[in-house]
C-alpha cells in the first residue's frame, strides 16, 4: 500500500467530515468516538493551514505551534484557548473522564475552532 501526500484543501475537507462524523458518534452515545473525531477535525484543519503557509504540522507539537502562530497573528487568543480543549478531547479519547454536560458545553468551541481555521485555509487560496 502506497501513501499520498495529501493536499491542504483535503485536509481541510476531512477536517470537516470528521466534525460531521463527531457530531453522529456523540448523538449516538459514543463520546470516546465522537472525542476523538473532534481530535482528528481538529488536526486535519491546523495541518490544512500549515501547509497552506509552509509551516512544520508534521508533529503534534509543531500543530500546537501553527495554532499559536494563528493567536498571535490575529491578536486572537481564543484559537489557542480553543486548541486546549480540543487537546482534552483527544485525552478523552483514551481516558474517558469528560462528564456529559462537560462534552456539551465544549464541542461548540472545537466546532467554532474548526470552522474558523478551515475558513482561513480557503481564504488564501
Amino acid at each position: 500500500m502506497t501513501t499520498r501526500a495529501r493536499t491542504s484543501e483535503e485536509h481541510a475537507r476531512i477536517a470537516l467530515e470528521f466534525l460531521e462524523h463527531s457530531g453522529l458518534e456523540l448523538e449516538a452515545g459514543d463520546e470516546l468516538q465522537g472525542s476523538e473525531k473532534l481530535w482528528g477535525a481538529a488536526s486535519h484543519a491546523v495541518t490544512a493551514i500549515a501547509m497552506k503557509r509552509n509551516w512544520r504540522h508534521g508533529k503534534y507539537s509543531a500543530r500546537a505551534d501553527a495554532v499559536d502562530r494563528l493567536a498571535e497573528e490575529f491578536d486572537d487568543p481564543l484559537l489557542s484557548a480553543s486548541f486546549s480543549v480540543v487537546q482534552k478531547f483527544h485525552a478523552n479519547f483514551y481516558r474517558d473522564f469528560m462528564e456529559d454536560e462537560e462534552i456539551a458545553r465544549d464541542r461548540p468551541l472545537v466546532d467554532r475552532f474548526v470552522r474558523r481555521i478551515v475558513d482561513l485555509v480557503r481564504q488564501t487560496e
